[in-house]
């Protein structure tokens, strides 16, 4: 008789693979890039400096980070026939469906997309290229698609702003101040990466066939695309707004636990205390305050972290980086249906860093299951089928 096979749903605790990119520890509230700890990024680094440190595994030099950031800009544009494509997609179409579609479609317009490379490190510098190219689009993407859904017509990337207050310029048509444009830069900073997550684990599966990077950024964006994983943001303005002010919440959150319901921005696969990205979100808001006016969703968010932690922090279920990365989004006057998007603009970079290591320690990902239904039935000819 065969051994039972041992059961992990939902791979839980079953390493894969070996990695040099991220490291965590949900018991302590841990989180390095490249063994640099978040609370230093989020204090001294840019996006456009964390990208290079994901991609190339090392912080870079003054000219070096120039050059990555010239670079960036220097592909922000999209073409005229990209630009067609995305005019050519529905007002009402998702942005996070636009934005699946649009990387398959640059994809396209790439005359190396699947080109195999003779050496190891001219495809891996070739893969670099492109993931550099989809860092600086898929912010363009996301803003001209959302003024095209509102009848305004897209605005072109402005060469002398940052990554992140780009992407604030194209959405709004005004420049950011000078908190607002840091405080989202930290955003996409803290977003950047979080080790084997369900998007990452896509991307690398993708990748494990030897499909290209851009295939493996696709099933990715497909994959942030659910409320278990990226889509938890939006739920986390949508249930502030429906408990409408601090009076609310205990009864709100009594009633959705006796109902057996999530209390979305609580609670992560990973860690079993505070998300440090929470921490450093929830600081970051004291400063966007005092530019933006103190807001009341801050105080129903800050009055769900109290009772929530009061009513689940024995169960180790704490908020995490949807729960306050929300608020400032919405601060900032962000639209809700680009929450999830924002989080694919930053994850690009690590999603890609991951690909780039697939590649390069590659074996394809191919789990067992354990299977349940019926053993050696009979073939019944249709015509004597029982109906």
């Amino acid at each position: 008789m065969a051994k039972p096979t041992e059961l992990h749903e939902g791979l839980k605790g079953v390493v894969i693979a070996e990695s040099t990119i991220c490291f965590i520890d949900g018991q302590r509230g841990v989180l390095r890039y490249r063994g640099y700890d978040i609370g230093d990024l989020a204090r001294h680094s840019t996006y456009e400096e964390t990208a290079f440190l994901l991609l190339y595994g090392e912080l870079p030099t003054r000219e070096e980070l120039d050059r990555f950031s010239q670079d960036l800009k220097a592909q922000r544009a999209l073409s005229p026939a990209e630009l067609k494509i995305l005019q050519a997609l529905p007002a009402s179409a998702a942005p996070m469906d636009v934005l699946r579609t649009m990387v398959s479609a640059i994809a396209l317009f790439d005359p190396q997309a699947d080109d195999p490379k003779p050496k190891p490190k001219e495809e891996e510098e070739a893969n670099r290229r492109k993931a550099l190219k989809l860092i600086a689009k898929m912010p363009t993407i996301l803003a001209a698609h959302d003024r095209l859904r509102r009848d305004l017509k897209p605005l072109a990337p402005q060469e002398g702003l940052s990554h992140a207050a780009n992407f604030l310029f194209m959405l709004s048509g005004k420049e950011p101040d000078e908190t607002s444009a840091r405080t989202f830069d930290v955003c996409l900073i803290l977003h950047a990466d979080h080790g084997f997550n369900a998007s990452t684990f896509a991307a690398r599966v993708t990748a494990s066939t030897l499909s290209d990077l851009y295939s493996a950024i696709t099933s990715a964006i497909g994959t942030l695309k659910g409320p278990l994983h990226g889509g938890a943001n939006t739920q986390v303005i949508e249930m502030l707004q429906a408990i409408g002010s601090t009076q609310n919440v205990r009864p709100y959150i009594e009633g959705v636990l006796a109902r057996k319901e999530r209390v979305w921005g609580m609670g992560h696969r990973v860690y079993k205390t505070k998300d440090p990205r929470a921490i450093i979100l929830q600081a970051l808001i004291e400063g966007l305050a005092e530019v933006r006016g103190h807001h009341p969703l801050y105080d129903i968010a800050r009055a769900v972290e109290q009772v929530g932690t009061e009513l689940l922090g024995p169960k180790g279920v704490y908020p995490n980086v949807d729960f306050y990365s929300a608020v400032i989004y919405h601060m900032l006057g962000i639209p809700k249906e680009l929450f999830t998007p924002i989080f694919a603009m930053a994850r690009v970079s690590g999603w890609a860093a991951h690909v780039l290591e697939q590649y390069g320690h590659n074996v394809l990902i191919r789990p067992k299951e354990d299977y349940r239904g019926p053993q050696e039935q009979r073939y019944i000819p249709i015509e004597e089928r029982s109906p």
